[in-house]
């Protein structure tokens, strides 16, 4: 577990996470009708070593790709490929980079043109619950306060929280200890301190929280084919208090 120790790390743990919004950030504008997957991971490649940074999850494990890309009933670790956006999906992005020895990782779900009004649910509850389970990491906390924040306000608005992919502390590596589950029952866990690096990211689905692999042995998709969202973000545990370091 990354315990950032002076200004020094968390500056480079900063530079990290800026990036990784940036991209994003260029992903929202990117994301429209007609454009493929393909073109958006090749745009943030781009924008990533123009940065002097490199993607994180190129060659992780053997992944292909800078961006996991992830349509409707797709989780994550979608593979991007020649299939278009069409209006109506949603899609998920998932983006690492490392840079002077440090990583980030944020992702974020994002509208395709106008959608249906329980996917606008789905979306802007997830973010929500990422918000919610964000505000638990504090000091003196305990980490599944985090979890069961995400959890309450997911399952009361009438979606499942993914049980199989979680969350996880990040640093000098792209996924350090501790696991951070979206669900679970709050005073449980190890006390949250300062130094801490968390990536919380709820995979909220839209019926059951059940998943299944693809036969390309990345893509993870819900078993009923329904849509999935998910959002994360990069944070640090400071002496000021907590700091989002992948706002985009």
């Amino acid at each position: 577990m990354i315990e950032l120790k002076n200004a020094n790390q968390l500056n480079r743990m900063r530079n990290a996470g800026r990036i990784v919004g940036e991209t994003l950030a260029l992903m929202r504008e990117l994301a429209k009708p007609g454009v493929t997957t393909l073109e958006l991971d090749r745009m943030a490649e781009e924008y990533i070593r123009a940065q002097g940074a490199i993607p994180a999850f190129k060659g992780y494990n053997g992944f292909p790709a800078t961006l996991c890309t992830s349509i409707n009933e797709q989780v994550v670790h979608g593979i991007p490929g020649l299939r278009c956006l069409n209006t109506g999906d949603i899609i998920s992005i998932d983006c690492g980079a490392v840079i002077d020895g440090f990583f980030g990782d944020a992702a974020v779900t994002l509208p395709i043109g106008e959608v249906d009004q329980d996917l606008q649910k789905l979306l802007r509850v997830t973010e929500e619950s990422l918000m919610l389970g964000i505000a638990q990491a504090k000091v003196g906390n305990r980490l599944y306060d985090v979890s069961y924040a995400v959890q309450s306000h997911v399952e009361a608005n009438g979606f499942s929280v993914v049980r199989d992919y979680v969350g996880h502390g990040i640093g000098r590596a792209m996924h350090e200890d501790p696991q951070i589950p979206n669900f679970g029952k709050p005073g449980r866990g190890p006390r949250l301190e300062v130094g801490m690096a968390l990536a919380i990211e709820p995979m909220v689905n839209m019926g059951t929280y059940e998943v299944q692999t693809l036969k390309d042995h990345w893509t993870v998709v819900t078993k009923d084919n329904r849509a999935s969202a998910h959002f994360e973000h990069t944070v640090a545990i400071t002496e000021n208090g907590l700091e989002i370091l992948t706002r985009c």
